[in-house]
């Protein structure tokens, strides 16, 4: 069974970076997609950034281009979200999600998903 788990969250001021972390365990993910979104109050969740394990694909929400990175560190089984220039509108649950079909941008695309990590920016 895959079991993502996130961390790095907290509370920072507007301008501010985080660096979330996603480590993922129960299989082997050399074939993975992973993704990141976020559910801020009283909004759907929505997509952020996605790679798939070998690094080959990345894909990056038009509101976090040139701000957020995504990256893996395969021996640790670890994605990392490094998030830069943080604004109040990023403010939201940040989750980790992954899958072994191809790498998307949609909720439906991850099969397996993290409990969650509040980030919450303010100005």
């Amino acid at each position: 069974q895959v079991q993502l788990v996130e961390t790095g969250g907290g509370l920072v001021q507007a301008g501010g970076s985080l660096r979330l972390s996603c480590a993922a365990s129960g299989r082997t993910f050399s074939y993975f997609a992973m993704g990141w979104f976020r559910q801020a109050p009283g909004k759907a969740r929505e997509f952020v950034a996605a790679l798939t394990w070998s690094g080959g694909n990345i894909y990056y929400a038009d509101s976090v281009k040139g701000r957020f990175t995504v990256s893996r560190e395969k021996a640790k089984n670890t994605v990392y979200l490094q998030m830069n220039s943080l604004k109040p509108e990023d403010t939201a649950v940040y989750y980790c999600a992954a899958d072994e079909r191809a790498i998307s941008t949609i909720e439906s695309g991850y099969d397996y998903w993290g409990q969650g990590t509040q980030v919450t920016v303010s100005s």
